[in-house]
């Protein structure tokens, strides 16, 4: 450094000082005068709090501590409390789940149980209270179905139903006969529970209705993850399950609508109302919004259809707006979003540049907290008697078996062999994250009790989780057929029919 650049740097740092000096001086002065502009009745009263000062200054330690306290107990320190723990604990068991050959979403799950009252109000109930009061879920609820509304969007964009120009037929019976056998039999077995498990005020054609779409959903996203996982994403079953799966879970969202139309109008005249308010927006948003997003969107000026910031905030935007429209008709905010996803330009830079960003926010931020709000509802403890358990398992037996049942009958029929038809049923048979949201929905509409929630949690949990060991025993049975018979795996792999 030369010679005139050091003394002009301690030409600045004299000057520096200097300021320094005169704001503390200027300070000091400042609040010394001001001592004696004290009025006379405090003037009075210093010597007390002189006193009052020196006996505080002895339990000072405690005081802080006092007030650091108070500062945790305040609605943005809870919150933020809340997403650390809730972020640690699924991260933590996600990460578990997925060492077991298990789909993550499954141990995030179970971790939004396990800090609910199953188990953290269980073992440690003032740590419960403290992270969890009950005058603090408001928001965490809010910010959750924000979550979940940015998951609708991402699944409605993931939605692929072109692969339906090839054997329509097949497929849509196959999809369809999966969500009419387990809907068949949870509306049945509705009848028996409704006396006792329904919410207080359900009707039965609400409570039948709900309970026969919450056995039937299978959750696509889930489905297609572990496919890939499994590395059979792109064989024929996997495209089969694929495509079965999307075309279901677009019917089983659009029943879900109509079903909550129905819940919450409050007669015959309320109820077509509601129900035409939900044709005209679908038609609206498909006929009139649909073939003008790749204007709005400014996807017509770029020749690879990525996004810029403008493109991406549209996107927001109508999703947000579509959410809210179906908010205000009385079929709740998600199913907007979900219809935004469907109706975005089916362009692949596009798609794929949007749903990797959004996805990636949503499952790693928000859907954490929709995972312990769910959590937080479940009541496993409710399930206190040998009737309420064998009642969970037969809801249990019931939606795998409608689920598995459904889908290999129909597979059959079309043209698949057993062991294949059981592989589709398997997969047909996950439900996961899609299914809490259902059961989310049920029990703010007031349909679903507490105790039959937490039975269906579990439930989609356990089916969930067995999806990945029936399609190794559908693998293990398949590979011994092979082995018995002589016939190369790959090339009967390659004989089975492509749907």
């Amino acid at each position: 450094m030369s010679h005139g650049a050091q003394s002009a740097m301690k030409r600045t740092i004299l000057i520096y000082v200097t300021f320094v000096s005169l704001f503390g001086l200027g300070m000091y002065l400042t609040l010394d005068h001001g001592r004696h502009l004290l009025s006379p009745t405090t003037s009075a009263s210093v010597s007390a709090t002189i006193a009052h000062a020196a006996s505080a200054s002895s339990s000072g330690a405690s005081s802080l501590l006092s007030a650091l306290s108070e500062n945790a107990k305040g609605p943005l320190s809870r919150l933020l409390l809340q997403v650390i723990v809730i972020m640690v604990a699924t991260r933590t068991v996600g990460t578990l789940f997925a060492w077991f050959g298990q789909p993550s979403v499954i141990g995030e799950m179970a971790a939004g149980i396990l800090l609910g009252p199953s188990l953290l109000g269980w073992l440690w109930p003032q740590a419960f209270s403290f992270v969890f009061p009950q005058e603090s879920l408001g928001v965490l609820q809010l910010l959750s179905q924000i979550g979940v509304c940015l998951f609708m969007f991402v699944v409605g964009m993931e939605l692929d139903l072109s692969r339906l120009r090839r054997n329509t037929d097949k497929i849509v019976l196959m999809s369809h006969a999966s969500i009419m056998f387990p809907f068949l039999l949870g509306s049945v077995a509705a009848l028996y529970l409704y006396p006792q498990y329904a919410a207080p005020g359900a009707s039965l054609p609400a409570f039948a209705l709900f309970m026969g779409i919450a056995m039937s959903i299978t959750a696509f996203p889930v489905l297609v993850r572990i496919l890939e996982a499994r590395g059979i994403a792109k064989t024929s079953l996997g495209t089969t399950a694929i495509t079965c799966a999307a075309v279901g879970d677009a019917t089983a969202w659009g029943i879900l609508a109509f079903v909550v139309a129905i819940a919450r109008a409050t007669g015959l005249v309320s109820t077509i109302f509601n129900l035409g308010l939900v044709v005209a927006f679908l038609a609206l948003t498909v006929w009139t919004v649909r073939p003008r997003l790749l204007h709005w969107l400014g996807l017509e000026r770029t020749h690879d259809f990525i996004p810029g910031r403008g493109a991406i905030a549209a996107a927001l935007l109508i999703m947000t707006t579509s959410a809210l429209a179906t908010e205000v008709i009385g079929i709740h905010a998600l199913f907007g979003a979900f219809l935004a996803g469907v109706i975005m330009p089916r362009k692949k830079n596009f798609l794929d540049y949007l749903v990797v960003r959004l996805e990636n926010f949503g499952s790693l931020f928000l859907l954490p907290l929709f995972f312990a709000f769910s959590g937080l509802r479940t009541h496993v403890g409710l399930l206190n008697g040998t009737t309420s358990w064998l009642v969970c398992l037969a809801i249990i037996g019931i939606a795998a078996v409608g689920k598995l049942g459904g889908t290999m009958v129909s597979a059959r029929l079309t043209g698949l062999d057993w062991k294949d038809a059981f592989s589709l049923g398997a997969l047909m048979n996950t439900r996961g994250l899609v299914e809490l949201v259902a059961l989310n929905i049920g029990y703010d509409l007031g349909i679903l009790s507490p105790s039959i929630f937490s039975m269906m949690v579990l439930m989609a949990l356990l089916t969930t989780f067995l999806t990945s060991p029936l399609l190794s025993l559908a693998e293990h049975m398949k590979h011994r057929a092979v082995t018995v018979i002589g016939v190369p795996q790959r090339e009967q792999r390659d004989q089975a029919p492509v749907l």
